[in-house]
């Protein structure tokens, strides 16, 4: 079950699941789920209320409020997959069951969840193997919302607390839904941002708003950024001083990398489309280079300590392989270990993941004096209060293209999969 964990990146519960199909059953722990009911009088500062600033809604932040579960929630509405499919799969169900909350756990009341393309593979079918026993699932990483109950264990957050985070890749319950489970360790405090607001004219001179983070901008940034941060910090372990190439930049994983790398001292060159240059360049790489356009080998000059491949196809394995100095570390997001288990199932696909990975890794570091990974999104609770820090100070933004109500999911899903936005789309929770 380790190895499971190490090669596929699973949570712990879904690696018993897995380590139970291969042999034999395996008891679950269970989940609860339980909610405050919060009855605050209008206008009260403790009131997580809500105004609207430039199109984007905005949340007033709790205060005084102390962790309690007093109302069990049982269910919720939820965005669910039935099936593997194309948008028109998703459904919008009014009353999904909410499980129990572990020691760990937090139950966070949804207000906005942004969608990745992990959400549009997996929905195609992406991580079958795993996931169609479980179907029909609730899928979503990212969210922004409110604690609305925590686990016994839980020591860091309290009910009322505006919070962002991100479900680990396999996890089975998503964030599509009004209210999501998350342990501990993948929720950190939302940033504050330097918008500022005055409702005084209306509301009289107690609403003066300031140090709020729009949630829909929160939303966007915890999956991307987490990816990014285990291949920069957890696998390479970039320091000042050291070149990284990003290999597709102009994404979210490579925007967020860009400005991880940067933070840390980096000098950071990157790979993109045309039309993402200039945003490129605005968030802090030296050097962007147009694929369409340019020899990526001739355009960049020197080596680099780290190359970070979110394209992984074998063109840019191989220009990132030959731009390395010896000793850096090749990281492609990903790797073969879904396509092939849902290939050949889980029994025959790991193993074969295990030895395409080892041989490579060889090879590498035999031929050129490389390291090579394959990389995965993690929880790590000191990434995510880095990026609030960074947030605060404006040095890490994922740019939010366009909003969805989350009743219209399938819309959303299909204007990012036929790439009508290109950038980050969310879903909004009312």
């Amino acid at each position: 079950m380790v190895v499971l964990q190490q090669l596929v990146g699973l949570d712990a519960p879904l690696a018993c699941t897995l380590f139970s199909t291969l042999r034999g059953p395996l008891s679950l722990p269970s989940r609860a789920a339980r909610a405050v009911s919060r009855r605050l009088a209008p206008g009260g500062w403790g009131t997580p209320a809500m105004w609207q600033l430039g199109g984007h809604r905005l949340l007033a932040p709790a205060v005084g409020l102390r962790a309690t579960s007093t109302a069990a929630v049982s269910s919720c509405r939820a965005v669910m997959l039935p099936r593997f499919g194309g948008p028109e799969v998703r459904e919008v169900r009014p009353a999904v069951g909410v499980p129990s909350l572990k020691p760990r756990d937090v139950l966070v009341r949804s207000r906005a969840v942004s969608i990745n393309p992990l959400d549009l593979r997996m929905r195609s079918g992406y991580g079958c193997s795993i996931f169609e026993p479980l179907l029909p699932l609730i899928i979503g990483r990212d969210i922004s919302g409110e604690v609305a109950a925590v686990g016994t264990s839980v020591s860091s957050l309290t009910v009322g607390q505006e919070v962002f985070g991100a479900l680990h890749p396999t996890a089975v319950r998503g964030t599509y839904a009004d209210y999501a489970i998350l342990s501990e360790d993948e929720l950190t405090l939302k940033p504050p941002s330097a918008t500022r607001g005055i409702l005084g004219d209306i509301y009289g001179p107690w609403y003066i708003l300031e140090n709020f983070v729009i949630v829909q901008d929160a939303s966007a940034i915890p999956f991307a950024a987490l990816t990014a941060w285990r291949a920069l910090k957890s696998t390479a372990r970039i320091t000042n001083g050291q070149r990284l190439l990003v290999l597709g930049g102009g994404g979210a994983v490579g925007l967020a990398a860009i400005q991880i790398a940067v933070a840390a001292g980096c000098s950071v060159s990157a790979t993109c489309g045309s039309q993402s240059i200039e945003r490129v360049l605005a968030f802090g790489a030296e050097q962007a280079i147009d694929y369409t356009a340019e020899d990526i080998e001739v355009a960049i000059k020197g080596q680099f300590d780290a190359v970070l491949d979110t394209i992984g196809v074998p063109e840019t394995e191989r220009t990132g392989i030959n731009l390395l100095k010896k000793g850096g570390h090749y990281m492609m997001l990903q790797g073969e270990t879904a396509s092939l288990a849902d290939k050949y199932g889980l029994v025959i696909g790991i193993p074969a993941a295990t030895t395409i990975l080892l041989k490579k890794q060889l090879q590498y570091r035999y031929s050129h004096g490389i390291e090579y990974w394959w990389t995965y999104m993690r929880a790590d609770a000191e990434g995510l209060d880095e990026f609030r820090r960074l947030s605060e100070a404006g040095k890490l933004k994922i740019p939010v293209e366009e909003t969805f109500p989350i009743a219209k999911v399938r819309k959303a899903h299909e204007v990012k999969e036929k790439r009508i936005i290109p950038g980050k789309v969310v879903l909004e929770v009312d």
